[in-house]
């Protein structure tokens, strides 16, 4: 049966060809769209991966005021927020866990040896976005270790059109949120810079935060050889009821958490020669208390740094485009539960893209070594077909890997046991896909499977014990498909967006652990997404977003989410509700959704 599916969407498709040219709506395309995350940079339809794109006209009419909401709006994109306005979310793709999946911001890697929980805090405001590209599938050899399922690479705007804009927002809870974003073109350089709050009295008892984003890009020496400089500062202050212990307990848990990031970055161009030299430092911070009026009642205090020099390139030659990069990097980490340690890792590149005709073939292989877990190799390879100019086959297949964070190693509290003997977790992954791209339409079909081994969970090794210890647990299978369908079409002289996405999902590990896991019960089976983005007058617009997920052990629901968007003059007046039927549901562990909840806004552009 659902190889039959398959088969009808696969001819869908094929029809399809004939049917977008009708009446097509000049516009920016992602045909356009150059995927910069990987050493050969390639446009969007020439790409053999799952790539799903935010651009920065998606992030202007959602009305988001975070980076986890808009994640939310992709189907096979998981996010499980366990507080709203982006103070602590959970980023899944296709079934993996929190720590498996990379976060980059333009290309420099944010991974955080402490847990995969801080993953989102690194994500940027999104005034200050260009788009995000969502690659699925096994990428390990392409970005490194921490890509198990996927990776999300964040691309920072270049330039404003305004040279400075201010927005403020009130609504539901007490939220009360301001920003102000500047941007200046100079003769031989550039800035832009941003900082923002985000505040809110809480949905419920100890769900207040406050949130405070800063981020600044800078070029130099634009007319000779450009320098780039980006750094950022997020510090989020927030109460964490019932994130890590049930509603019984009566804990009044509160979390403070820091991310910063300073790079410097050049690129060298020849005729066939690109080098990208960059060098990075990340850190993070972690406080967490599990009584707020009480921190000597229990208190964890975890400081991460990361200090990293990469270097990739690509050379351009008869035989093709050759890709081939080095990254070192040091993590330590400084905690009274984790202790202090540290780990070097240095990993080599190589992948070269050949061209026969319509197909294109690349092979690659990742190589890193650990100073912990030793030597390990990542192969892959991917192969495209170009139907014609707007269709495109794809298959790809790659060893993917990930070693145990510090907290998988070593956390130890009163229900909760690490394991120094961990083994690292592995799996072969492989999808085949369709793609189609048009001035008006554009459509992704992908099948998927990945043959997992020694995943990381926290289980009870029986049902009469109370403590969860982390384990390499047996050999794991997912398998699944997804499509997404954009669409655009006018309405007088507007344009209208009609874009939806479903995945389907399953896998063995509820046969493996039932009653027992605490992470990886909940994986969703069902997951559908649509978004309808229309403008029937001059200066309005309107998005209504609908959200179906359906959890593996058999919880579901559905959330309606809509904005209106005014623009007068220089101003721009915003609108939006969240859960407007006011749904009761959970996303993660043992936490209930804000209800219905209403957010006005206005910026002006200066």
């Amino acid at each position: 049966m659902k190889i039959k599916i398959s088969l009808i969407i696969v001819m869908l498709f094929c029809a399809v060809e004939v049917k977008a040219q009708v009446d097509s709506v000049k516009r920016d395309t992602l045909k356009e769209v150059i995927i910069t995350s990987t050493r050969i940079d390639l446009p969007f339809k020439e790409n053999s991966r799952t790539i799903n794109i935010i651009s920065s006209a998606d992030i202007k009419n959602s009305a988001a005021t975070n980076v986890a909401d808009l994640l939310q709006q992709v189907a096979g994109v998981d996010i499980r927020r366990r507080g709203t306005a982006g103070s602590q979310a959970d980023l899944y793709i296709r079934g993996g866990g929190f720590d498996q999946t990379l976060l980059l911001i333009d290309g420099i890697k944010m991974d955080d040896s402490q847990t995969g929980h801080h993953t989102l805090n690194a994500a940027l405001p999104i005034e200050v976005i260009e788009r995000i590209e969502i690659i699925k599938g096994p990428a390990a050899r392409v970005f490194g270790q921490n890509a198990f399922t996927g990776a999300i690479n964040i691309v920072t705007k270049k330039k404003l059109n305004q040279t400075i804009s201010a927005n403020v927002e009130a609504g539901s809870f007490g939220q009360l949120n301001g920003s102000v974003t500047f941007g200046k073109e100079f003769e031989n350089s550039s800035i832009i810079a941003h900082v923002g709050a985000l505040t809110s009295d809480g949905y419920r008892e100890n769900s207040d935060y406050n949130n405070y984003n800063y981020f600044l890009k800078a070029v130099f020496n634009k007319k000779n050889q450009p320098i780039e400089v980006i750094g950022t500062f997020f510090d989020k202050k927030f109460g964490a009821q019932n994130f890590y212990t049930p509603e019984a307990f009566g804990l009044n848990e509160y979390e403070e958490t820091q991310n910063s990031l300073l790079g410097v970055q050049t690129t060298f161009k020849g005729e066939k020669l690109k080098i990208t030299p960059r060098i990075y430092w990340r850190r993070g911070q972690d406080i967490f208390l599990l009584k707020r009026d009480d921190p000597s009642f229990y208190r964890n205090l975890h400081t991460t740094n990361k200090i990293g020099v990469e270097t990739n390139a690509s050379y351009t030659s008869n035989l093709g485009v050759t890709g081939f990069g080095v990254d070192v990097s040091r993590v330590s980490i400084s905690s009274n539960n984790l202790g202090d340690r540290n780990r070097t890792m240095a990993s080599l590149f190589l992948e070269h893209r050949f061209k026969l005709g319509a197909v294109d073939i690349t092979p690659g292989i990742a190589a890193t070594y650990f100073s912990d877990f030793k030597f390990h190799a990542f192969p892959g390879l991917d192969i495209g077909a170009q139907v014609s100019d707007n269709l495109r086959y794809y298959w790809n297949i790659g060893y993917t890997y990930r070693i145990p964070t510090y907290t998988d190693l070593f956390y130890n509290d009163s229900s909760t046991i690490g394991n120094p003997n961990l083994k690292p977790e592995e799996a072969i992954a492989q999808e085949f896909g369709l793609k189609y791209t048009n001035d008006n339409f554009s459509a992704t079909l992908a099948l998927f499977s990945r043959a997992s081994d020694n995943i990381i969970d926290f289980i009870r090794p029986d049902a009469t014990q109370t403590k969860f210890v982390a384990t390499n647990i047996a050999k794991v299978n997912t398998q699944g498909f997804e499509f997404d369908v954009n669409y655009i079409f006018k309405i007088k002289e507007f344009n209208q967006s009609l874009a939806f996405g479903y995945t389907f999902l399953e896998d063995d590990i509820n046969d493996q652990n039932k009653s027992l896991s605490r992470y990886r019960l909940n994986t969703l089976k069902h997951h559908f997404t649509t978004r309808f983005s229309s403008q029937l007058f001059k200066n309005v617009r309107q998005n209504i977003i609908y959200k179906y997920a359906e959890r593996s052990i058999g919880t579901s629901y559905n959330v309606w989410d809509a904005s209106v968007i005014v623009d007068v003059s220089k101003f721009s007046f915003t609108a939006t509700a969240n859960n407007i039927f006011n749904v009761e549901y959970v996303e993660s562990g043992f936490l209930p959704m804000p209800t219905s909840n209403v957010l006005f806004g206005l910026r002006y552009n200066f």
